[in-house]
């Protein structure tokens, strides 16, 4: 028999699932034509307006630039203390004489990766980037064809790249959710990196530059990501805040002038920290129900989830959030630990039905013959 038990007593509580994306319903605008707001440790969409439609990204796509520098760095074959060569073609495409954003590197000289990194957030350096490009693979569209690779890997599926710096290219397509999802990516599986991003100023070859990112001058929760700008963008950033365990993560393109983008940046993360707050409903282990054993050397055993249920909402999500726990009654001995037993069920307004497997939380062994015998009459007589 399967039970369902609703937990009427729940409904005041909240959960969730990681990396879930989905549509909210929420009615804000913004000057922006094109924007995002997702909870950064679950990934989870809170707020968007045309959030799939592909755009020029302009230097925001320098953050797939920098993950396959990570990347690299990660496993091994590049080491911060790598100098990497500017050449002719990366000093005349982006550098002094380029007309274009750059970290002022000389032709035939020889840069750190560290200082490379700095140039290209800092900076916005266009000759770091067209330098990394060519030491990792050669040439610049050698380099564009592994950002796409890179990018389908990581789900960016509505991202194309033709360059490494973000200059405005037919085939350097990006969308507001792939630049959030790409932003999440950089800050957590590559944090001993993320401090460049909250640096607010870079020196080199004598040029002192301050970071184009406003809302690190305006926002002290503010910590990255990287701004964008070309006449066929519009002026755009990625941005990420934290505040107490809360983090959100902001992508807004298409703004008309940089007034705008930095006043749309910090009313937004405004906006999101005020409406949406994260709750725990259960912790990893931790008891969500008991099931009811059928022979067993215990009668029933507890039910729990294999991580941590968190979920983050508005107050009013909260208020109207149903829960149930169903499973298969009663459960036959034996069970073992971390076996599927049954779900729990998660019903929230403007979001879909999510459900949890639970498993069970111990081992129950199986009755003797004389108790699996006394077991069988009882349950014949009273049932259960």
């Amino acid at each position: 028999m399967t039970r369902a038990k609703p937990f009427l007593f729940l409904i005041a509580m909240s959960l969730g699932l990681a990396g879930l994306f989905v549509r909210p319903a929420f009615a804000f605008d913004t000057t922006a034509q094109y924007g995002v707001l997702i909870d950064g440790p679950t990934g989870a969409v809170l707020w968007e307006k045309d959030g799939d439609v592909q755009m020029h990204p302009a230097s925001m796509s320098k953050l797939m630039t920098l993950s396959l520098l990570f990347d690299a760095l990660k496993a091994g074959t590049v080491k911060l203390t790598d100098e990497f060569p500017i050449s002719e073609h990366a000093w005349r495409a982006g550098g002094t004489t380029s007309g274009s954003s750059t970290m002022f590197a000389q032709v035939g000289s020889r840069i750190p990766v560290e200082t490379l990194i700095q140039g290209i957030i800092v900076q916005s350096g266009n000759d770091a980037c067209i330098a990394v490009a060519e030491a990792l693979k050669g040439s610049e569209p050698e380099f564009a064809i592994a950002m796409t690779k890179r990018g389908k890997e990581l789900g960016l599926a509505n991202s194309t790249f033709a360059n490494a710096t973000g200059w405005p290219d037919p085939n350097q397509m990006m969308t507001a959710h792939d630049l959030a999802r790409l932003a999440r990516h950089i800050i957590y599986d590559f944090p001993e990196y993320y401090h460049f991003f909250s640096e607010k100023e870079f020196t080199w070859n004598g040029i002192t530059q301050h970071n184009r990112n406003p809302a690190l001058f305006l926002d002290p929760s503010v910590d990255g990501l990287k701004t964008g700008h070309t006449e066929a963008s519009g002026y755009g950033l990625v941005v990420s805040a934290k505040r107490g365990d809360e983090r959100l993560i902001l992508v807004l393109n298409g703004m008309p002038t940089e007034k705008a983008r930095a006043e749309e940046a910090v009313r937004v993360l405004d906006w999101g920290f005020r409406s949406f707050k994260s709750y725990k409903l259960f912790a990893a282990g931790a008891a969500v129900d008991n099931a009811p054993v059928y022979q067993g050397v215990y009668s029933q055993v507890p039910l729990v989830a294999t991580s941590d249920i968190d979920i983050i909402m508005t107050p009013d999500q909260r208020k109207e959030m149903k829960v149930s726990v169903s499973y298969s009654a009663p459960v036959v001995a034996p069970v073992a630990a971390g076996q599927r037993i049954g779900t729990l069920k998660i019903e929230i307004p403007d979001k879909p039905v999510q459900e949890v497997p639970l498993v069970a939380g111990g081992n129950v062994d199986r009755l003797g013959i004389f108790g699996r015998a006394f077991a069988a009459i009882h349950h014949m007589i009273f049932g259960g």
